[in-house]
């Protein structure tokens, strides 16, 4: 019998290994795009200081430039590790299916990356120490080279949504993958907002420069929030485009989960942070760190996070390109790459007998055992979006049973809608019957607690119980 190429499952107990990776990433986010966003507007102000002989607006860029250093560049560097550590115990085949397409594409990242790195200490302490023309030069390659670093990671992002079309599948090209039909709605919201974020920021360290003068701190507010403004309208735009390029299964996740949950904070962070933007500009003196501070965690916690997860929980039940499932099956074959498809491999053996990291001894299902084969198989199957702690904040699956105790209600489940894949945000599960009943027992006797455990006779002569074909 086959084993699957199956990785060890990594479980976080309460809020699941999908909540680390967006917790990392929804910080590495707010700082990347910062990061991105402000290196145009340096750009801009330099520019404008150069032109209009105005070098005091480059104490300004200066200011930013060195809390972008600590702010972006090591909490940024550090997430993104972070990130890499994350996916790879949470999600390894989808990590490792991402690499094998965009392994050169992730290669020319880092490359922009470096140059950002370097540009944004010869932008901050090269000023008034080589000619305005060579320091113009420095700025706008250091936005340029942050800019393609997005653009480079949106392309792999987008593809993990889907590639759009059935052309990737057959040839397994990375220009096919990296310019999906989603690859140019994402890259537009991204820009917007990564303006928006830089501005907001920029308003921050504005409040903070109270012993510059008063013309100083006017004037590099009224640069910088018209940019934050329009990025924002590009934002909304493209946001209203990237929704007609989604999936079936995302616009279904969207409308029954996500909107009813976000849409009104949504329209609320928007609203307030164009009114915020509007009397920024209007009364520039006014920016105190008690108003700026606030605004900014109230943008990030209430705006990118809601953000991150959405995006994040469109794509399910893949994690990329819609071949690879979050619990790591394989969901379809793909010719162009030679991969085949293993649900029907995992119908007919189940996972107990071809799962390599299975212990030995829950291999055979028995009434002893059940209970704990079935933790297992549900930590394996579902834990990469649900936790299974009743009351926990990730999708907990005792609650989304209602607090079911009915073993056999949650076996039909398992052996309706998930068996036949009828639920479109939902991986197909297709399992033999003991392995179905033990993750329904495990999930009843999380409702009923440890103490009164269900009951139920186990057949081991069943081939998904014993492992044998």
């Amino acid at each position: 019998m086959d084993m699957l190429g199956m990785y060890p499952t990594f479980y976080v107990p309460e809020i699941g290994s999908a909540w680390v990776m967006g917790i990392i990433g929804t910080i590495h986010v707010v700082a990347s795009h910062t990061s991105v966003g402000a290196a145009f507007l340096f750009a801009l102000l330099a520019t404008k200081a150069y032109r209009e002989s105005r070098p005091e607006l480059m104490d300004y860029v200066k200011r930013y430039g060195k809390v972008l250093l600590v702010f972006s560049y090591i909490i940024g560097s550090v997430t993104g590790v972070g990130i890499w550590y994350a996916i790879t115990i949470a999600s390894p085949r989808g990590t490792a299916g991402l690499i094998h397409n965009f392994v050169w594409v992730w290669a020319a990242e880092w490359v922009y990356f470096t140059v950002e790195v370097i540009g944004v200490y010869a932008l901050v302490y090269l000023i008034e120490k080589v000619d305005r023309l060579t320091h113009l030069k420095l700025t706008w390659a250091f936005a340029l080279a942050s800019w393609a670093t997005m653009l480079l990671i949106v392309g792999i992002l987008s593809f993990m949504m889907w590639p759009g079309n059935d052309s990737w599948y057959l040839t397994g090209s990375t220009n096919d993958a990296f310019y999906n039909i989603n690859f140019f709605a994402h890259l537009g919201v991204r820009t917007g907002s990564m303006l928006v974020m830089a501005v907001i920021v920029g308003l921050m360290i504005a409040g903070s420069m109270r012993e510059k003068s008063p013309a100083l701190r006017i004037e590099a507010v009224r640069t910088i929030v018209p940019m934050g403004i329009l990025g924002g309208a590009l934002a909304v735009l493209m946001f209203f485009y990237y929704l007609e390029t989604l999936p079936y299964n995302a616009k279904v996740m969207l409308h029954s989960h996500l909107l009813p949950r976000y849409a009104a904070g949504m329209v609320l962070v928007v609203t307030i942070t164009f009114i915020y933007f509007l009397a920024a500009w209007a009364k520039p003196l006014f920016l105190r760190n008690w108003i700026t501070v606030p605004l900014f965690l109230f943008v990030a916690i209430i705006g990118v996070w809601p953000e991150e997860r959405t995006r994040e929980s469109m794509r399910k039940p893949y994690v990329a390109g819609q071949y690879i499932y979050g619990n790591q099956t394989i969901a379809r074959d793909v010719p162009g790459k030679g991969i085949l498809s293993e649900i029907e491999h995992i119908s007919k053996h189940g996972i107990l007998g071809i799962h390599p990291f299975i212990p030995e001894t829950l291999r055979t299902v028995s009434e002893e055992n059940r209970r704990e084969v079935g933790e297992l198989l549900a930590k394996i199957s579902c834990g990469n979006c649900h936790s299974l702690e009743p009351g926990s904040p990730l999708r907990n699956l005792p609650d989304k049973f209602h607090g079911s105790t009915d073993v056999e209600l949650i076996a039909a489940f398992i052996n309706g809608p998930l068996k036949n894949g009828s639920v479109p945000y939902m991986p197909r599960i297709d399992l033999p019957e003991q392995e179905t009943y033990a993750i329904a027992t495990f999930i009843a006797s999380q409702n009923l607690g440890e103490r009164n455990r269900p009951s139920m006779p186990v057949d081991t002569t069943q081939s998904g119980a014993t492992g044998e074909q």
